[in-house]
């Protein structure tokens, strides 16, 4: 339960960090830290239950181009994170791929630096 709860607390604080990196450049929150934390639920359950499903899907081309589909991937789990939750705008591709960018590495940043045991 705690490594969940830290989980989240990171996914939280990359999607607080890239909505202030993407402030004005087509990613727009209305909310403040509570529609973070519920941006950070919604978009844990797109990961966890949508991803896998399209990953598996879109294998071979995973496979293909070495890895790299996956940012494709993760841009259209923040897509539709954008589209379920109602005060997040995300205005088209690019915004949402840099988006996708920022959240993975801050994500990764965190995670080496904060365990989850």
């Amino acid at each position: 339960m705690r490594g969940i709860i830290i989980r989240w607390a990171i996914l939280t604080v990359a999607i607080a960090a890239m909505f202030w990196i993407m402030q004005g450049r087509g990613i727009t929150v209305e909310g403040g830290i509570m529609a973070m934390i519920g941006i950070a639920a919604v978009y844990g359950l797109v990961n966890a239950i949508i991803k896998p499903i399209v990953t598996l899907l879109t294998c071979p081309f995973v496979i293909l181009t070495l890895g790299l589909f996956m940012l494709v991937i993760n841009t259209l789990m923040l897509m539709l994170t954008g589209w379920i939750v109602p005060n997040m705008t995300v205005d088209g591709f690019w915004p949402a791929f840099w988006g996708s960018v920022i959240i993975s590495i801050v994500s990764f940043i965190l995670s080496t630096v904060i365990s989850d045991n």
